[in-house]
């Protein structure tokens, strides 16, 4: 059989199109592809939820690949330790309360496990902006990452959720979108994003899980953002607290969902 170069790029085009469109009215959309929004993005699928996640970067994983410094070893504690097992990562124990895992086994795991699961991937994609009706975030209007990395004047596609997860990390980009433009008042102390603290691996960890959850209606903080929106430490690279913000989140909307 000869390869013909249109049926491939028909083929390609088709079956994207028809992806994307399913895409655009779900359950739950997730920004950000790290470590928490891929958990996160797996229990829901695994729970017969409609649920895609859209990350800016080429590459999945967040900054889990890097490990620490670049050194790609991770760590995780004893409550944690459950998830990698779940997920077949292989760990191995460096003390009492740490193990050890290798970071590409890690999210290249979580992220095949996820997928299959059932949660739909959507890289190079941004969400610039959100959709809000009646002091609700109902939706997020994406572009090409290309677009904005060239700052180019593209209008954007927009698309609908029952739920919206910000899983961006540090920068927590949805929640400050919404604190910026829409006029609602975040579930803080002071009713906008509180940034993170300095590095402090136990406290950081500690809190991570409580803070990940809704920040106002329709929009729930997980991972690393929640701590960037509640005012919490970094924690460098212990991903524990990380893997359990995301199933907690995704328990939380399960049984939102359910309600609905």
């Amino acid at each position: 059989m000869k390869l013909d170069e249109v049926v491939i790029s028909r083929a390609i085009i088709e079956s994207y199109k028809d992806k994307l469109v399913k895409a655009l009215d779900v359950d739950v959309a997730i920004v950000g592809g790290g470590p928490a929004g891929l958990v996160c993005g797996y229990y829901l699928a695994k729970a017969g939820k409609d649920v895609v996640l859209f990350e800016r970067k080429l590459s999945i994983g967040g900054g889990m690949w890097g490990g620490g410094m670049m050194f790609n070893e991770i760590v995780v504690q004893d409550k944690a330790k459950r998830l990698l097992d779940e997920f077949a990562v292989r760990s191995r124990r460096y003390e009492d309360g740490y193990y050890l895992a290798d970071s590409i086994e890690t999210v290249s795991t979580i992220c095949s496990k996820a997928t299959k699961a059932g949660l739909k991937v959507f890289n190079l994609m941004s969400a610039e902006d959100v959709m809000v009706r009646n002091k609700r975030v109902t939706g997020l209007v994406l572009n090409w990452t290309s677009v904005e990395m060239a700052g180019l004047h593209v209008d954007p596609i927009t698309m609908r959720a029952k739920f919206i997860v910000d899983a961006t990390g540090h920068p927590s980009e949805v929640a400050r979108i919404v604190e910026k433009k829409s006029g609602i008042r975040l579930k803080t102390k002071t009713g906008k994003t509180m940034g993170e603290q300095s590095m402090h691996a136990d406290a950081g960890e500690s809190i991570i899980v409580k803070n990940s959850k809704e920040i106002c209606p329709g929009l729930y903080a997980c991972g690393m953002c929640a701590n960037a929106v509640f005012g919490g430490p970094r924690m460098g690279p212990v991903f524990g607290g990380m893997l359990l913000a995301g199933e907690k989140v995704a328990k939380d909307l399960i049984g939102k969902l359910a309600m609905r």
